[in-house]
C-alpha cells in the first residue's frame, strides 16, 4: 500500500557517510520508499529543497530525516528554515540522531519537528525504526499533498 498524494520520497540529512548506508540498506530491506536520497549537511539539505545547483530537478520529498549535528549549517538551523518557509513547512520533519539530549528534543519540537528518534546503534535496531517509521508516514497518517508548484 502507498499514499495516494504523490511519490514516497524520502530525504535523509546527515554527514556520516556510515549512517546513511546503514540507513539505506534498511530501508531496502522493507521497501517502504520509492526513493531515498541524500544531504550531506543543513547546507546540501537547503539546497536539495529549494532546487539549487544539482537539485533542479530533485523530487519533492514526502519525508525528511534529520541529523542534528552537521558541519556548515546544523540540523536544527536547517529545522528552523524548514518551518518558517510557507512552501516548506509542511513537509514532515523526523529528527534521528544521536543526541538523546533534552534541550535538544526540547528545541526541536519547538522548532516544529514531527518527531523525535534516537539513532540506535545496532543495525538491527535500526532496520526495525526504520520499518516503524516507513509504516507510521506511508501507511497510517494522512499527509498533505505536495503542492504542484514544487514537486
Amino acid at each position: 500500500m502507498t499514499r495516494s498524494t504523490g511519490s514516497n520520497t524520502i530525504l535523509l540529512a546527515d554527514d556520516d557517510e556510515d549512517d546513511r548506508l546503514n540507513t539505506q540498506h534498511a530501508f531496502s530491506k522493507h521497501r517502504l520508499a520509492d526513493e531515498l536520497r541524500f544531504a550531506v549537511d543543513g547546507e546540501d539539505l537547503m539546497n536539495y529543497l529549494r532546487r539549487r545547483g544539482q537539485y533542479q530537478n530533485a523530487p519533492r520529498p514526502a519525508l525528511i530525516l534529520l541529523d542534528l549535528n552537521m558541519p556548515r549549517k546544523d540540523g536544527r538551523e536547517a529545522l528552523k528554515e524548514i518551518k518558517e518557509d510557507p512552501e516548506l513547512k509542511n513537509i514532515p520533519v523526523v529528527v534521528l540522531t544521536t543526541s538523546g539530549e533534552d534541550e535538544d528534543i526540547l528545541r526541536t519540537y519547538n522548532l516544529g519537528a514531527n518527531s523525535f528518534i534516537r539513532k540506535p546503534v545496532e543495525f538491527e535496531a535500526l532496520v526495525k525504526i526504520v520499518d516503524t517509521i516507513g509504516q507510521y508516514w506511508f501507511h497510517v497518517v494522512e499527509l498533505p499533498p505536495v503542492s504542484k508548484g514544487r514537486n
